[in-house]
């Protein structure tokens, strides 16, 4: 790999790591962003001793701010020369919402959740990831090549009930992810979708729910480094006329090559409204 560089935020724990770190391993160098300082010793210690860590730097920032998303933006090209592309991970989850929440117990309803809640949601979410993305895509543009990767959420965790307001942001999210791949068509830079597919083990779930995962009384939870597979392809050369599709990291076939992996594997991102609900709107 050429060294390209990368944005992951929520990059300090979780998902985010997992994908910075199979980043970093793969040769690219990336700014990994969190809003918790603690999670830098965190990550640092899992780095330790490789040879690749040189190519990760690590940065405490709340990117609600849009003036912390201009300092994440320069920051990189101050550090690595260059930007290439976006990794839009950072999402206040479940345990967030309902830190309490326990496997077989109902969630809240939207109703019930405060109002500080919702937002914060949105705009960690959904608001954070645009602005990243309208300070990232101009220097990418230019260049003539770039990446934006976002990660959503399956359709079910959208729409099911006791699921606001984090389905509800990540299907903002689903839905700018199209819009901004038909934007960029012709330039150079894409837009896809990587999901975990499935429920994570993650500290965005609660113990309760990954213990149930285990146990087989729910569905299997992906483990971080399953991610890196579908991103590795959705950031690379290969892949540079793929652009608008979503890849779910639980049904990805590692064993495959990756262009035949993602061709299985990839969908459309965004939505098809049920036809003949009416035209109006």
């Amino acid at each position: 790999m050429s060294g390209r560089v990368f944005i992951v935020t929520g990059g300090l724990r979780g998902l985010g790591r997992a994908m910075v770190l199979g980043l970093a391993a793969a040769g690219y160098r990336v700014l990994a962003v969190g809003h918790l300082a603690d999670d830098v010793a965190h990550a640092e210690a899992e780095t330790a001793g490789q040879y690749w860590r040189g190519n990760i730097a690590w940065k405490v920032g709340d990117i609600r701010n849009g003036a912390v998303c201009d300092d994440v933006i320069a920051e990189a090209s101050h550090r690595f020369g260059r930007l290439d592309g976006l990794v839009n991970n950072a999402g206040l989850t479940f345990t967030y919402i309902n830190p309490g929440a326990e496997f077989g117990k109902q969630t809240p309803r939207f109703w019930e959740i405060d109002d500080e809640i919702v937002q914060n949601v949105m705009d960690v979410n959904f608001v954070a990831a645009s602005k990243m993305a309208k300070r990232a895509a101009p220097i990418l543009i230019e260049q003539g090549w770039g990446r934006i990767v976002n990660v959503t959420t399956r359709l079910s965790t959208m729409d099911t009930p006791g699921t606001t307001p984090y389905g509800q942001s990540k299907a903002a999210l689903e839905m700018a992810s199209q819009v901004w791949a038909k934007e960029l068509a012709g330039t150079g830079v894409t837009v896809n979708i990587v999901n975990p597919g499935a429920g994570a083990h993650t500290p965005g779930m609660s113990d309760s729910m990954r213990q149930a995962s285990r146990d087989g009384k729910m569905g299997r939870f992906i483990e971080p480094d399953e991610m890196v597979a579908p991103l590795l392809w959705a950031v690379s050369e290969a892949a540079g006329q793929t652009t608008g599709m979503r890849y779910d990291a639980i049904s990805w076939d590692a064993s495959l090559e990756p262009e035949e992996a993602a061709r299985r594997n990839g969908i459309p991102a965004g939505f098809r409204l049920q036809e003949g609900a009416g035209t109006s709107h």
